[in-house]
């Protein structure tokens, strides 16, 4: 019943390409971006195993991540848009569950810390993201609530 690609594979793969090449310009005119955030939709509650921090419960809705690439950020930002990868970070098994759609992407020159300090949210899971944060950020994923 049809080519076998999923709605999620191919809204995703139109708003990769949108994405990228947004980010691209941006990188292209701005060498001091280093520092993006990502907004996530969680369409379902749910638990989610998040590597070695352990297994949190998810309510649904929106969420923000701070991250940060000192070389290639358009390279990170790949790396965040495949839908299948192994997982190396926090927010790689927060993004694998199937419930999560990244919905914006936001690059900066501001640095990341300051960045997420200035992101008003909700800490679901400490140290999300910010396992070698030095800062005080406590996690670098906030949950916004339903938008």
């Amino acid at each position: 019943m049809g080519s076998g690609v999923s709605a999620r594979e191919l809204i995703s793969a139109v708003f990769v390409m949108n994405v990228l090449d947004t980010l691209r310009e941006q990188v292209t005119n701005n060498k001091a971006l280093t520092t993006y955030q990502l907004v996530i939709k969680l369409s379902a509650p749910g638990s989610i195993e998040i590597g070695q921090l352990g297994e949190f419960w998810f309510p649904a809705g929106h969420y923000v991540y701070t991250g940060s690439a000192r070389r290639n950020l358009l390279a990170r930002v790949q790396r965040h848009l495949q839908l299948q990868k192994t997982c190396r970070w926090h927010i790689d098994y927060f993004l694998v569950h199937l419930d999560t759609c990244i919905v914006d992407i936001r690059s900066s020159d501001t640095p990341e810390c300051r960045l997420n300090q200035q992101q008003p949210g909700k800490i679901l899971v400490p140290r999300f993201g910010a396992s070698d944060c030095r800062q005080g950020c406590g996690s670098h994923l906030k949950y916004l609530g339903t938008l």
